[in-house]
């Protein structure tokens, strides 16, 4: 029997039952029971993210259940994950991934009045329509996913991904997908993360069973770039690799609306080292807002 830890918002928990069932499908039937854990993140959910800790705040307590014992294996939406591995604990799995790009609930961004109001609790994600739209109003958004779609201000919008509308069925609230060269994904966002303890070797090979090579590849490209500017979602930052092997890189200057930002696309085809790569991108963002 395999004791999975994961929150217990209805995002998580389906999340973590797919890769339970994945496992079990797996393994001819291995038996995964779930533990639910609750994180600071889901405690203060009132609390703007990058104001209690930023990256890692929906991910410590459930990583610690499996570090003292109490499950074998630690269940993550991987955009979550800070960028630096947890000693102890390794990523065993990467999730085959979903749809990763960003979406609005409400309006379509050209239909938005001008002055609209846009919730979102993300940085990047304001930065970002702020380029596009300097004249949005902004205002924060917490919440599991069916409070936040209750949350559409009047004549404006809501950003969400839509990988987490994917999980819950929950497409047909969507009004438009924005283009993520224009608006990029959060590193790792519509991927789930699978880890377990550094010793366990038995739990590392039931895993590797339901590891996607291809989102594996793509998701620690992004994260080499996130891992090099040390940057957490306080930080106006995204990477992304699509399916045409493309890397897009964003940074901004701050997170306030305006200033600098800056945006990198390369074909990663061709070029021999894209880890490299992705490190020297992170350098070049940083050199050009300082």
């Amino acid at each position: 029997m395999i004791r999975l830890a994961t929150r217990s918002s209805p995002q998580a928990r389906k999340q973590a039952e797919v890769v339970a069932q994945a496992i079990t499908d797996s393994t001819a039937g291995e038996q995964v029971v779930l533990v639910f854990v609750e994180t600071l993140g889901d405690q203060h959910a009132d609390i703007p993210l990058h104001t209690i800790g930023g990256q890692g705040v929906f991910v410590k307590e459930v990583q610690q259940a499996v570090l003292s014992g109490n499950a074998d294996i630690a269940v993550h939406s991987a955009k979550d994950l800070p960028s630096q591995p947890t000693t102890g604990l390794v990523v065993g799995a990467w999730c085959e991934r979903r749809d990763a790009r960003d979406a609005l609930i409400g309006s379509r961004l050209d239909d938005l009045a001008r002055g609209a109001t846009v919730a979102t609790g993300s940085v990047r994600r304001r930065k970002q329509l702020s380029s596009l739209r300097p004249d949005l109003q902004f205002i924060d958004l917490r919440g599991n996913i069916h409070k936040r779609l209750d949350k559409i201000p009047d004549g404006g919008a809501i950003v969400m991904a839509v990988a987490a509308l994917q999980v819950l069925d929950l497409t047909e609230r969507i009004t438009e997908i924005l283009d993520p060269k224009i608006v990029v994904p959060m590193i790792g966002q519509g991927c789930v993360a699978v880890e377990c303890r550094a010793d366990d070797r038995g739990v590392q090979e039931i895993l590797r069973l339901i590891d996607h090579p291809r989102t594996r590849w793509r998701v620690e490209i992004e994260r080499t770039f996130l891992a090099e500017l040390g940057a957490g979602c306080n930080m106006p930052v995204g990477a992304y690799v699509d399916d045409g092997d493309v890397l897009t890189t964003y940074l901004a200057s701050s997170s306030e609306a305006g200033g600098t930002a800056v945006i990198f696309s390369e074909l990663l085809s061709y070029i021999f080292d894209p880890y490299q790569r992705a490190a020297e991108l992170a350098r070049k963002s940083r050199d050009a807002l300082s």
